[in-house]
């Protein structure tokens, strides 16, 4: 009890907010552009603290797991890029639709589906999110449309996503994702065409990490500002590795969008610190100096980390409690995730469609069958 007493009353010595300076977005086709101030909360901090080290440690975890057998197939890990998931989804709101390629892990924990759920996905079990028929690459939950597997395939959809925003009259926006790999695709010059023609409410976010699969984006584009490549789409270039940055840059191009402007397109300057795949060691295309670099200079945990403790919104010890907690969860949502069943065979043709009549399916030759149940 007196340990409470005193953790309550030095809670109440910290301060409830702070103002903080944040670098400047770099503008195309727009006079003004996001703020360079940006105000944060004490329970901001805390939860975006908390979500970006939820989404370290489960990619930590998860290459642990993969490492050991246990998660197969494809895996793409987010961990030096959480800034952008969180970042985003703080600046929406839930009935605000996002799409993203399969590097998707982060934002499937953002948009609101539990750990363990994820770990089970991953782990190609029952209680995944998606029943463990989808791992790593597609993920689902409601207005989100997963990670795909296709390169550059997802903006198109997400276009689509947003012609229904606007068709139907709602005042919601969708956030359409790729990475520097997939923006030379020319599917995305067609989709930019036709939003830019349509006005939609579509928010086109390139999450320039510097590599696409082992290629550095200066050998891939002949030009790499990617917030430009909209032409007659307005852009922002964003550095993706400050939480506040990308929020009030996503405000921004939020509020541009609700206010009928159609869409914009914003690139947000980040890194990944696992390889492409588990499969990518990650350190024949560059070198283990530039990620200890990027790590020591602009990782976004502890940039945010002591943002707060400078400006008295928490202490170190408050921060750890934190992390002790997050690895505590992490650990039970592993344990859930090897010893949880995996889906019988018999579901194999389920979910095909939605709110369909149960109808059979071929099996992987002609005289099996499986019955689809929606």
């Amino acid at each position: 009890a007196s340990r409470v007493m005193v953790a309550s009353r030095n809670y109440a010595d910290f301060a409830s907010e702070a103002t903080f300076e944040i670098k400047k977005c770099d503008l195309h086709r727009l006079e003004e552009g996001p703020s360079t101030t940006a105000v944060m909360t004490r329970e901001e901090g805390l939860h975006y603290y908390k979500t970006m080290q939820t989404i370290r440690c489960m990619e930590l975890k998860s290459d642990q797991l993969y490492k050991q057998k246990i998660i197969r197939g494809f895996c793409h890990l987010y961990d030096g890029q959480e800034a952008c998931c969180v970042g985003l989804e703080v600046a929406i709101k839930p009935t605000d639709h996002v799409i993203t390629a399969y590097r998707a892990h982060g934002f499937t924990y953002a948009r609101g589906v539990p750990v363990r759920e994820i770990l089970a996905e991953l782990t190609g079990r029952k209680g995944g999110c998606v029943k463990g028929k989808g791992g790593s690459m597609h993920m689902y939950t409601k207005n989100f449309y997963g990670g795909n597997g296709i390169v550059g395939a997802q903006v198109p959809l997400g276009a689509g996503i947003a012609l229904a925003c606007k068709y139907f009259g709602k005042n919601e926006v969708c956030l359409t994702l790729y990475g520097d790999g997939a923006a030379n695709q020319g599917q995305i010059f067609e989709t930019y065409n036709l939003a830019a023609l349509w006005k939609l409410p579509c928010i086109f976010i390139c999450e320039n990490n510097r590599y696409g699969m082992g290629t550095s984006v200066e050998r891939a584009a002949a030009s790499t500002d990617y917030y430009k490549r909209g032409d007659f789409i307005p852009g922002l270039r964003v550095d993706g590795m400050d939480v506040l940055c990308v929020r009030e840059a996503t405000k921004f191009a939020v509020e541009h969008c609700r206010a009928g402007k159609g869409p914009i397109l914003m690139e947000l300057q980040t890194y990944r610190y696992h390889g492409h795949s588990m499969s990518d060691p990650g350190i024949s295309y560059r070198t283990r100096e530039e990620i200890q670099e990027v790590r020591s200079k602009s990782d976004p945990i502890t940039l945010l980390k002591d943002r707060m403790v400078n400006n008295n919104l928490a202490s170190i010890e408050e921060l750890k409690e934190i992390d002790v907690a997050v690895r505590k969860e992490i650990e039970e949502a592993a344990q859930f995730a090897t010893t949880d069943p995996e889906p019988p065979l018999e579901e194999l043709g389920n979910n095909i469609y939605f709110n369909e009549p149960p109808f059979e399916v071929r099996g992987p030759n002609q005289w099996i069958r499986y019955k689809s149940v929606s």
